[in-house]
């Protein structure tokens, strides 16, 4: 900690979270309500949320559940048992937001839909994720993050020419993740003046398909769908990687008057600038390939390091082709340190930085570590039955 640096009250602190998690989505609005300084009771089945089997790779933990599990306290309940899931009831009762991401129907089932638990507390906020939402044709349906990713149209213009590709990570997850923490926390403003709480449903679809929002607009208004160029601009030229003769270098132009100075300045062509065929944005993605090879006769005969002195001289965007190795390595990577139950990891620092304040991160749990705490601190009451809230929701438990 720097001598500016204080610890500091956590924005969310005082508020208790429960979230029945498991995988990506719902725990990654929960890390972060968990950074804010809510308390955060993650519930898990028996046997584990399934991501702490995703690897090993984290001193034998799961890359996955350490980066989206700290600073929460861990239950192991089966809900099909009455009274792990009065347990869960009771801890309901004193949350302020309650999430869920279960399989499509089975929160109501258990008698925990969003409905029935806010007009029992009218100031709970709920959350639930699904993969395709709570309406349509597709609601019933299993979605995991590769899925959406094909079902929204990205794996169809992302990748090389030959075929499409997957994002290298589970962007669906985090956008759904993402968008849930954003409405809890609007959610939780507004209370503070109305007093009420409010259901929310975020899908890894909707999520996505926001995302996907530009390409959708040139395919549905311009007639065609955004080409897959591997590390090029869809629709920019030249923005992508060409390669020097040591390696590749990222280079981005986004005016007229970048254009200029790259060609004078670092192609070292003046005349290309004045190139009919490269005279806006538009003449050169339609002329790509013929901007593709002036670039490549240029560039082939240096080496990336003079590339890179050229581009800076001339104020052009540029970034190298990054190995994970590289990123690990990277002089503008902050990483902060984690407690888990294989050891202290670094991880990725939160990428909002606090001025003035320490990052502080809580310690990931293990399996069920604060479960017997915490069905004391949620027992029944003496002479309270550990029943679910009507009797129609226990029938739903013991079928």
């Amino acid at each position: 900690m720097t001598p500016h640096e204080r610890p500091g009250r956590k924005t969310l602190q005082g508020l208790l979270v429960v979230s029945v998690e498991q995988a990506v989505a719902a725990p990654y609005c929960a890390c972060k309500l968990a950074d804010a300084g809510a308390r955060v009771i993650k519930v898990e089945r028996p046997e584990g949320d399934f991501a702490r089997g995703y690897d090993r790779t984290a001193k034998g933990e799961s890359a996955y559940f350490v980066w989206l599990n700290r600073g929460k306290e861990s239950v192991a309940l089966d809900l099909k048992d009455p009274e792990d899931l009065a347990v869960l009831r009771r801890m309901i009762d004193r949350a302020d937001v309650f999430i869920q991401n279960l399989a499509p129907g089975a929160a109501g089932r258990l008698g925990i839909g969003s409905q029935a638990l806010r007009e029992a507390d009218p100031r709970l906020i709920t959350l639930d994720i699904s993969g395709y939402g709570e309406e349509g044709p597709y609601r019933d349906m299993k979605a995991y993050d590769l899925l959406i990713q094909a079902e929204t149209g990205l794996a169809a213009i992302t990748g090389h020419p030959a075929g499409p590709g997957r994002v290298g990570v589970s962007v669906c997850d985090i956008a759904a993740g993402m968008y849930g923490y954003m409405a809890v926390l609007e959610a939780l403003l507004e209370r503070a003046g109305s007093g009420c709480g409010k259901a929310i449903q975020v899908s890894l679809f909707d999520a996505l398909a926001d995302w996907m929002t530009v390409p959708l607009l040139q395919q549905s208004h311009g007639g065609q769908a955004p080409r897959r160029v591997g590390l090029n601009h869809p629709s920019i030229a030249p923005y992508g990687a060409y390669a020097a003769a040591d390696g590749e270098v990222v280079v981005s132009i986004q005016n007229e008057r970048e254009w200029h100075r790259f060609c004078v300045e670092v192609l070292e062509r003046p005349d290309l600038a004045g190139d009919p065929r490269f005279a806006d944005t538009s003449a050169r993605v339609a002329n790509r390939p013929a901007l593709d090879a002036e670039i490549a006769a240029v560039w082939g005969r240096l080496e990336r390091t003079e590339v890179v002195a050229r581009l800076e001289r001339a104020k052009i965007a540029y970034g190298r082709v990054n190995s994970l190795a590289d990123l690990a390595g990277h002089p503008q990577l902050r990483r902060a340190v984690v407690a888990t139950p294989a050891g202290d990891l670094d991880l990725v620092a939160p990428p909002a930085r606090l001025v003035g304040e320490a990052v502080n991160l809580g310690s990931v749990p293990a399996l069920d570590e604060q479960g017997a705490a915490l069905r004391r601190e949620f027992a029944a009451e003496r002479g309270q039955a550990a029943a679910p809230r009507d009797a129609a929701a226990q029938g739903e438990t013991v079928r």
